[in-house]
């Protein structure tokens, strides 16, 4: 197999520990052990001279916490959409919770420094759901991306708890500095926005800069476009424009 496969295969076993009454297969044995092996051999190959026993054990040390923001999301989901009708429905046919699910898992293996590997798991869920969420983005418990297709977080931006997104909204970079002496893009920087504990983010809007903050208790209305914070409990919207309605002449008018 080839790396993407072998990444694949280890983000299924991952999804079985984090949601077994959907992913797995009621007679399989526990998720951990095959988790632990298949990634250590991966991360013994990409990170050569590091212990690949100790990384991946302290990995597995954080799936509790990482299967109980999972549930959180969960039912955050089931309780901000009217259209779901049990939990079990939002683990087995909504894209964001898929998306979710997966980046938490990519999370954590960024933090642990492991290379490629987390990419490769959110690009897994990228071409899956349309839903972009880089590894590096830290986000909160209770977090529904509701639809999702077309939404992107970028790599610095930092999500509180119990934010919900609909579909069409990124979280990128406002511009990328530039050394002056190389002209090679400065990595490693603050990029994207932080948006606070209890907002909401319509469709289509788009929120740049790692200067921008969402204040908590926001609304962000659907398409606006933002480079500048926000102060807490705000309404942000575009003003609409008006309509023209014409009547269509028919046959018979």
């Amino acid at each position: 197999m080839t790396l993407p496969e072998r990444i694949e295969h280890i983000v299924n076993h991952g999804l079985a520990a984090m949601h077994p009454c959907v992913y797995a297969d009621l007679s399989a044995r526990d998720q951990l052990p095959e988790i632990a092996a298949d990634l250590e051999k991966e991360v013994a190959l990409l990170m050569p001279g590091a212990d690949a026993k100790a990384v991946v054990n302290d990995f597995i040390a954080r799936l509790p916490e990482v299967k109980r923001m999972v549930e959180s999301d969960v039912q955050a989901a089931y309780e901000g959409d009217p259209a779901a009708t049990s939990p079990m429905e939002v683990v087995m046919a909504y894209p964001g919770l898929y998306a979710v699910t997966i980046h938490r898992l990519a999370h954590e293996l960024y933090l642990l420094k492991v290379p490629i590997i987390p990419r490769i798991m959110s690009e897994i869920a990228h071409s899956k759901t349309g839903i972009d969420i880089h590894p590096g983005a830290t986000i909160g418990e209770r977090f529904f991306i509701d639809h999702g297709t077309g939404v992107v977080i970028g790599e610095t931006t930092v999500i509180g708890r119990n934010v919900k997104l609909y579909q069409g909204v990124t979280l990128g970079a406002l511009s990328f500095d530039k050394d002056p002496e190389t002209g090679a893009l400065v990595k490693g920087v603050k990029r994207h926005p932080n948006v606070e504990d209890n907002v909401v983010i319509y469709a289509g809007a788009t929120i740049l800069g790692g200067a921008t903050v969402i204040g908590h208790g926001s609304e962000i209305g659907g398409n606006v476009w933002l480079k500048d914070s926000v102060p807490p409990n705000s309404r942000v919207y575009n003003s609409p424009p008006a309509p023209v309605i014409k009547h269509l002449k028919t046959a018979n008018s």
